[in-house]
């Protein structure tokens, strides 16, 4: 049987200039809350750049900054979220990131070894945009099992 581990895409649009002054505090915390990600249990991989992180990479707009990371597992990766200091962050996006209109996080199955691509990842958060959360793009909300398993929800 083959193995599938979780991708995601989190996308935020910036409420000012990375290198500004309101935006400080969360550039201050990235080196932090990244090494956090990379030491997480079931972290396997994530987009950076030379200097560590992935604020560099404008694909989306320069105004615009993306997360795609690689899980084993949704609950490896929702612990990191939700049970983890990177909570501490998440807590004050609204400081630092713009409403965003529609979706910004889609999660999605790949096979064991697979790195996903920034356009692989835009496309699968479109397929969430267009076509509400299935098989090929989902959320924590509504999540939806690897091909071959059973597992649909995160347990409490």
């Amino acid at each position: 049987m083959s193995r599938y581990h979780l991708a995601q895409l989190n996308l935020a649009r910036l409420s000012a200039p990375i290198d500004s002054p309101q935006l400080a505090d969360f550039v201050a915390n990235l080196d932090r809350i990244n090494g956090l990600a990379d030491d997480s249990p079931g972290f396997v991989w994530r987009l950076q750049t030379e200097e560590g992180d992935a604020t560099g990479i404008d694909f989306f707009g320069a105004d615009y900054i993306a997360n795609l990371s690689v899980w084993e597992s949704l609950e490896s990766l929702h612990d990191y979220v939700y049970r983890s200091a990177h909570i501490e962050v998440l807590r004050r996006k609204k400081e630092w990131f713009e409403k965003m209109p529609g979706p910004y996080m889609v999660l999605w199955w790949v096979p064991e070894g697979h790195l996903p691509s920034i356009e692989e990842a835009a496309q699968k958060l479109a397929l969430l945009q267009e076509e509400g959360p299935g098989e090929g793009a989902f959320t924590f909300r509504k999540p939806f099992p690897a091909a071959g398993s059973t597992a649909t929800a995160l347990a409490d």
